[in-house]
């Protein structure tokens, strides 16, 4: 028999570690179990692997999906929804794993939920299962997973998270569906003008040349013109100038001080500034609120959300939330001080930890934000339809009158002759 060691939660939450003997992992991982502990973690003490190493075989289409391949946030949403209603419902586990790969259309949830499924059933805990597929399964997402288990309420996680990820889909979605409309205007304008500029405009410049307009064109007829005559001979600047620009974000963005400026500039943006730094700051507390409610220590929940944040101005101050936490300090300061987080988000934050109620606290303000964010976008499409129609109108009447005034000039001579 060989000598393994482990760590392990009791009924009460406590770490425990030690040593077992046992003829293999597995055996020592259901005699672990045996006395009434949960596993976290099991490796034989000279040469051995540990428990969340995989037992059987995947096929080499499950590994290629471990290494890289997601799925969409809808599918992941859907998925944790019905394995909370399995786990709430008393089935196991690896039962549910079972019933819920194979609903599964054949693609990369189906294949990595029976990689899933494989390591569970071999004596790995569902996060250190989850953990295998970082490109599906979060950080956060494997985190709450396995405060549930530590906690006995995995259930309850899963319902959490699930609500999660719906009310951030949810703030989304409205936010690209308030951008589809204007979008759309204006490359359906943008494609109308541009065909105007180049097969419309060309020919009046002829007939304009063969009437000879006496004292030349006007000064907005030859702008029109060159406009023209730019986009249809240096029309791969069109695709030139918005690649290099894409370019030169993108370079910026990979250096960190870059990064930082370009968040920062987001922030001040007219209107849109507003948007995003609201989206930022709810969903920094949703995701605090959920971490912490369902049993993350606090220090560790800010490092998830740190590195899951989108913007990092926010994950600067998250930063230094972390180090403020950390030497006995508050988090309403460090907040205050980044200048993302308002006087009421500080004040109703310093309240729930006040009160010990920091969690609750948190999700009250996101909900508040996000229903300021729902008012926001709402007054953005009030806001962007009269530009967008003053924009058109404005084209259209230059193209009119650059291209009406020399015939009127023409007519004008004409009349006085």
């Amino acid at each position: 028999m060989a000598t393994f060691t482990y760590e392990a939660v009791d009924p009460r939450g406590k770490q425990i570690t030690g040593e077992i003997e046992a003829t293999n992992e597995q055996d020592a991982v259901a005699k672990v179990r045996g006395r009434n502990l949960l596993p976290t973690k099991v490796t034989a003490k000279r040469g051995g692997v540990g428990v969340g190493r995989t037992v059987q075989k995947r096929s080499g289409f499950a590994t290629f999906m471990a290494l890289g391949a997601g799925v969409s946030a809808v599918e992941l949403t859907t998925f944790t929804r019905q394995f909370s209603t399995l786990i709430d419902a008393g089935l196991p586990i690896v039962r549910s794993l079972d019933i819920l790969a194979n609903h599964q259309k054949t693609g990369v949830l189906k294949s990595a939920l029976a990689g899933v499924r494989e390591d569970v059933e071999g004596g790995s805990s569902l996060s250190e299962s989850l953990a295998k597929f970082p490109k599906i399964f979060d950080k956060l997402y494997v985190n709450m997973v396995k405060a549930g288990e530590i906690g006995g309420v995995l259930d309850t996680i899963l319902a959490r998270l699930a609500d999660f990820r719906e009310k951030s889909q949810k703030l989304q979605r409205q936010i690209v569906g308030a951008l589809i409309y204007p979008a759309a205007v204006i490359t359906i304008a943008g494609g109308i003008l541009a065909g105007i500029m180049i097969f419309i405009v060309p020919k009046f410049e002829t007939m304009f040349i063969e009437m000879q307009i006496p004292g030349g064109l006007p000064a907005v007829t030859k702008m029109l013109l060159g406009i023209a005559r730019t986009l249809v001979d240096a029309w791969w600047l069109i695709i030139l100038i918005p690649a290099m620009f894409v370019a030169v974000y993108r370079l910026v963005a990979m250096n960190p001080k870059g990064r930082y400026l370009i968040d920062q500039l987001k922030l001040y943006l007219p209107v849109f500034g507003m948007i995003i730094k609201k989206s930022s700051v709810s969903r920094f507390c949703r995701t605090l609120g959920t971490l912490i409610a369902s049993g993350v220590p606090i220090l560790e929940a800010l490092s998830i959300i740190k590195e899951a944040t989108g913007n990092a101005v926010v994950a600067d101050a998250i930063g230094k939330v972390y180090n403020s936490i950390r030497e006995g300090d508050t988090i309403a300061g460090p907040l205050k001080d980044s200048g993302v987080f308002d006087d009421m988000v500080v004040n109703m934050i310093d309240v729930g930890e006040e009160t010990g109620e920091l969690d609750k606290m948190l999700m009250k303000i996101a909900d508040t934000y996000d229903n300021d964010i729902d008012t926001m976008v709402a007054g953005l499409m009030s806001l962007l339809e009269p530009f967008l129609i003053i924009g058109m109108g404005s084209s259209v009447g230059f193209i009119v009158i650059s291209l009406f005034l020399p015939l009127i000039k023409l007519i004008d001579t004409m009349g006085a002759a």
